[in-house]
């Protein structure tokens, strides 16, 4: 293992799930720093991409779509006490190999919370039940009949994932900055005691994609820097954030889940068409999507204080996300196209000539108005730290490293969500992979050069309030 990621306990073997963009992004890690040699790992995806990559790294490739008839049968001769599943895959239920590693004394890591198969687009089902929000309950339903068992990290890459050790990396510099003297917060309250001290009220997980290629989007194209159907399917989902204390104008098409945590909401449109004013440091202000993530409300839920079964503090928290600028032109394509997804679906990665990935969370609202924390990784940064690598899959593919070693130096855990790990150690593996990892006071607020010759309707009593973000 390398410096960082000593004193885990290797898997005996590890089972990936799908082998897209971040499948081959993350191998050459695992094979980096764990120890595990390549005949220990064993890939099952739903096609040909990735085969020599698979190939070139030694590693066992099966082309063999995992769906809800199969999935035991394919994966449980694969997995015994101590193993490891990743799984990177989209349309597999998080929940079904859950409880399946669980039964079968299995770790597991997954970067996002999925369904079965059409659980995004089924019409059967309200916005509600397609969300991120429910999602996420179901899974943590599941923890008390998984408590102290075999360890499954939900939801961790980049975002969902390291956006949370950012998170809190940023809250203990606003401390130190603003000469608040604080211990390192040991447990939920802790940390929310010690954002609702600083007044944070608004969080942005705020990023920006300048990755280009010399020749441009064509016509009925889908072009992305990592999963194409990944993006799809949050991009159809419904709007989601989580929905801060201070916050006193209910949007007209926002809605309440009605059970749950209680710390987020919905709006009655996809994400991929709601739109978002945010900033960050090299980029400056930009308009971005508010697509629905699971840190939107975990982070929310875990910012969250009650007293006497009363909210006294939470902030507003969403995703504000500028991809690269030939996938906005395919959002507006498949926008017009009424969602229908394009034939033609390129990731760009080895085409790929100029750009950063610019990656990070903004908070808002404290005595220095703005502050940004986060990554900034460069294509060519990216290609020289590890192979078959883009600036965002390697962002995606630091965070699963970090999650993974944590599993195996906690490997009985229960379910376990990014905002309950130690932050530090999750940045601290990460970090080589980060490109320029630094904190950014700004003045901005979504206010700035507004004026009314639009006639908006502004809260200008109040900079932070959502209102003020949204684009309508």
């Amino acid at each position: 293992m390398g410096p960082n990621t000593r004193h885990a306990r290797p898997p005996g073997r590890l089972i990936m799930i799908g082998f897209g963009s971040i499948g081959q992004a993350v191998l050459p890690l695992l094979l980096r720093h764990l120890e595990i040699l390549p005949q220990q790992i064993r890939i099952f995806t739903a096609d040909e991409a990735g085969e020599a990559i698979a190939r070139a790294c030694g590693v066992a490739l099966e082309r063999h779509p995992i769906t809800e008839a199969n999935y035991r049968g394919v994966l449980e001769p694969w997995l015994k006490p101590g193993d490891f599943l990743l799984n990177l895959s989209v349309d597999v239920s998080s929940r079904a190999l859950i409880e399946l590693c669980h039964a079968r004394g299995a770790l597991y890591l997954d970067t996002c919370t999925e369904p079965w198969a059409g659980g995004y687009v089924d019409e059967s089902r309200s916005a509600s039940e397609r969300s991120n929000y429910a999602l996420r309950e179901d899974i943590l339903a599941l923890r008390g009949a998984h408590a102290g068992g075999p360890t499954a990290v939900i939801t961790h890459g980049a975002n969902p994932g390291l956006a949370s050790a950012f998170v809190k990396q940023a809250l203990l510099d606003l401390a130190r900055d603003a000469g608040i003297e604080t211990a390192m917060p040991g447990h939920q309250a802790a940390w929310a005691e010690l954002s609702r001290q600083l007044g944070v009220k608004a969080i942005h997980i705020a990023e920006r994609d300048t990755q280009t290629t010399p020749r441009r989007k064509r016509h009925d194209e889908f072009i992305n820097t990592w999963s194409v159907a990944g993006f799809f399917s949050e991009g159809i989902q419904p709007a989601e954030l989580g929905w801060g204390s201070h916050e006193r104008h209910w949007p007209d098409d926002a809605r309440r889940h009605g059970y749950g945590c209680d710390a987020a909401i919905y709006l009655d449109r996809p994400g991929a068409i709601t739109r978002v004013r945010s900033w960050t440091p090299l980029e400056g202000p930009y308009l971005g999507y508010l697509i629905t993530h699971a840190e939107s409300i975990s982070i929310a839920d875990h910012l969250s204080l009650v007293e006497d079964g009363r909210l006294i503090y939470r902030p507003t928290v969403h995703y504000s996300y500028h991809p690269c600028d030939d996938t906005v032109l395919s959002l507006h394509e498949l926008a017009g196209r009424n969602w229908r997804l394009q034939s033609r679906r390129s990731i760009i990665r080895d085409e790929i000539g100029a750009g950063i990935d610019e990656l990070g969370v903004l908070l808002m609202g404290h005595a220095r108005g703005a502050y940004w924390f986060g990554s900034r990784l460069s294509i060519h940064e990216a290609r020289q730290l590890v192979p078959y690598n883009n600036a965002t899959s390697l962002q995606v593919a630091a965070g699963v490293l970090a999650g993974i070693v944590w599993a195996l130096r906690n490997p009985a855990s229960g379910i376990v969500e990014p905002d309950e790990m130690d932050h530090a150690l999750v940045l601290e593996i990460a970090r080589p992979y980060l490109g320029e990892l630094v904190g950014v006071y700004g003045d901005w607020t979504p206010l700035r050069d507004r004026g009314q010759l639009f006639g908006e309707d502004m809260d200008l009593d109040d900079p932070w309030q959502f209102k003020n973000f949204r684009v309508i």
